[in-house]
């Protein structure tokens, strides 16, 4: 679990409703359906007229990663290359066989398979790049959903804004009306700029960095499994691959 993202959140959550409780602000003053309604709809329906469904739907599939990201051991996942380049170096690459059937990772297990196979190492290089790159895609358009909404949500924030003063003026005969008014009709773009900065944004920032960091894992992987195809010593592997750990 990602306590950070947790934690983040409701740093800025107390921050904001304490800041307006110190300012003699109430609570109440911030909850407003309408402008929930607006902003969040208004949002949301920009977002899906511009993403496939494929993306869209995989978007809030992937946003689980804010609080549960993959488990990426990079140092674990070092060592299982090197007992891989061991085994090899001892029984030869039909000794990997075993290895890829029990092999939980389904990218690793893919490319052990090549190494089985008999695959030349820039043909395996060549096939396990273009996975990479293509789910690197993939969950890039996932995050960009969120980005894009951070950039839907504060305009749509202004539009809910426009719409409760149209409103206010609507009531000018009636002075009592104004002050409430006009403090609702603002409270939609604290909505749209709030969630902007505060939880679209964030989200779509930490999931590029959560797949930044899966595409440097798995391109590990990958020159530890050409490094194996080309015969290289466990212990020279090892050093290889160690670079890795400062990225």
């Amino acid at each position: 679990m990602d306590v950070l993202s947790v934690v983040g959140l409701l740093v800025g959550i107390i921050a904001i409703v304490g800041g307006n409780a110190m300012e003699g602000g109430h609570l109440s003053g911030l909850a407003n359906g309408p402008a929930a309604v607006i902003v969040l709809g208004g949002t949301l329906g920009a977002a899906m007229l511009q993403t496939p469904m494929a993306t869209f739907r995989h978007a809030f599939v992937v946003s689980r990663w804010i609080v549960f990201p993959p488990a990426l051991d990079m140092r674990g996942s070092i060592d299982r290359v090197i007992s891989w380049s061991t085994t090899a170096r001892k029984e030869g690459l039909l000794g990997l066989e075993a290895l890829a059937e029990t092999e939980s990772d389904e990218f690793s297990r893919k490319g052990l398979q090549l190494l089985v196979d008999g695959g030349e190492p820039e043909s395996i290089r060549s096939i396990l790049e273009v996975e990479l790159i293509t789910q690197e895609d993939r969950h890039l358009h996932a995050a960009k959903v969120f980005e894009a909404m951070g950039g839907y949500s504060p305009t749509i924030g202004i539009i809910g804004a426009v719409m409760g003063l149209i409103h206010v003026m609507g009531n000018l005969a009636d002075p009592s009306k104004l002050g409430a008014g006009i403090a609702t009709a603002f409270v939609a773009t604290i909505y749209g700029v709030g969630l902007a900065n505060m939880l679209f944004l964030p989200v779509a920032a930490k999931l590029k960095s959560t797949v930044k960091s899966q595409s440097n894992l798995r391109e590990m992987i990958i020159e530890g499994l050409i490094a194996i195809a080309d015969g290289e010593n466990p212990r020279t592997i090892e050093m290889k691959l160690e670079g890795y750990l400062n990225k």
